[in-house]
């Protein structure tokens, strides 16, 4: 094992401590901890200014927000999805009692592939749930005209895609919901958190509610709710972060493009083209490792992990192979060739805005390295 210092896949960013202090005296002084108090209230405004929409709903983390937006949306039956990608967004369809359907993924976004989707659709099905995979809008053009065309609800796992934008503003704004994650291991995190980004006041509302056991007032219960919600704590952290993302995106760019001409060229290493929108997050570095390149995509991750550098196999294995799904039809490797090929073959390499030049070059170097010293 290498003596270098540990390099994770990602780390989270961390304000200065100082700068929390305040935060934490005006918890304590009020004695408001939770249930919307007047940080979670800020936060949900200041949100809607960054990201350009009009209504948000914070929750304690995403998978919960996920739960809910389906409750919120009455979804049952059968839901179209992607099994490239964290177990969380079907495990959400599973504790609703719905059935989860996985449709293929397209080549060079890692997303649903919209071609694929009407012939998945049968008359249980009630909504799509594509996943904005490493931060990468979905073709959501294609996805809302077949949604249109069967009346079906579209709800977006955003958990990547805090602060990406299209040429008409957030792509948050898209679909019937979005649903964000504020996980310590995202661009923007509040320790744990997650969200419901809400098309208007009413949906919002039944959102509000349903996160809070469903109540109303004392007297007054309206559904059959969880509790949800995000504390003062978790919010004060995120008011702090909205002071600092900007720049946490601007390093994670320019960590995104060093790692795009230190690769270049690598026999057997492949990454994904920039996405064509007009603002990007960066969340993610993934590569491919191909046939050509002398190591397996196991063996290269095995010799970084030698070296102290941890990267992650996101997202393998894929979601149908786990045991819960692995029995539904949709599961059949013979309906999802392109998932278990990348499955197989990608690996993300650490990526965070405090990711130093030279561990970064130390990343490069050995992967190149190695074709050097098999070939020898």
């Amino acid at each position: 094992m290498s003596s270098e210092k540990p390099i994770y896949v990602t780390q989270p960013f961390l304000p200065p401590l100082e700068e929390f202090i305040p935060y934490l005296e005006k918890i304590w002084k009020s004695k408001v901890l939770t249930n919307n108090g007047p940080f979670h209230r800020e936060l949900e405004q200041a949100q809607c200014r960054y990201l350009g929409i009009d209504y948000i709903s914070l929750f304690a983390n995403g998978t919960l927000a996920l739960v809910t937006a389906l409750q919120a949306l009455r979804i049952t039956g059968e839901v179209i999805t992607t099994p490239y990608s964290f177990v969380a967004t079907s495990h959400a369809l599973l504790w609703n009692g719905i059935k989860p359907v996985f449709v293929d993924i397209e080549p060079d976004s890692f997303n649903l592939d919209p071609a694929l989707i009407e012939a998945a659709i049968t008359p249980q099905t009630t909504a799509i749930m594509p996943v904005h995979c490493y931060g990468r809008p979905c073709n959501i053009k294609a996805i809302q005209h077949i949604a249109d065309n069967y009346n079906l609800k579209v709800i977006y796992d955003a958990s990547h895609a805090f602060g990406v934008r299209d040429d008409g503003g957030s792509i948050l704004r898209h679909g019937d919901l979005s649903v964000l994650s504020f996980h310590a291991t995202k661009v923007f995190n509040t320790f744990e958190g997650g969200a419901i980004v809400c098309p208007d006041a009413k949906t919002k509302i039944r959102i509000d509610h349903l996160k809070n056991f469903g109540y109303v007032d004392e007297l007054t219960v309206v559904a059959p709710g969880i509790n949800g919600k995000m504390s003062e704590f978790n919010a004060a952290l995120g008011l702090l972060q909205l002071k600092y993302v900007d720049q946490v995106l601007a390093e994670r760019q320019r960590i995104d493009s060093a790692y795009r001409v230190k690769l270049d060229g690598i026999l057997g290493i492949r990454f994904l083209p920039l996405p064509e929108v007009q603002s990007g997050n960066y969340a993610y570095f993934p590569i491919l490792v191909g046939p050509e390149y002398p190591l397996s995509r196991d063996e290269l991750n095995e010799r970084l992990r030698q070296h102290n550098i941890y990267p992650r196999r996101y997202f393998y294995p894929l979601i149908s192979e786990f045991p819960m799904y692995r029995g539904f039809p949709s599961a059949r490797h013979d309906n999802l060739p392109m998932a278990l090929e990348i499955a197989s073959q990608v690996l993300c390499l650490p990526i965070y805005s405090e990711l130093e030049e030279q561990e970064q070059e130390r990343i490069a170097h050995l992967v190149s390295s190695f074709v050097q010293k098999t070939s020898i």
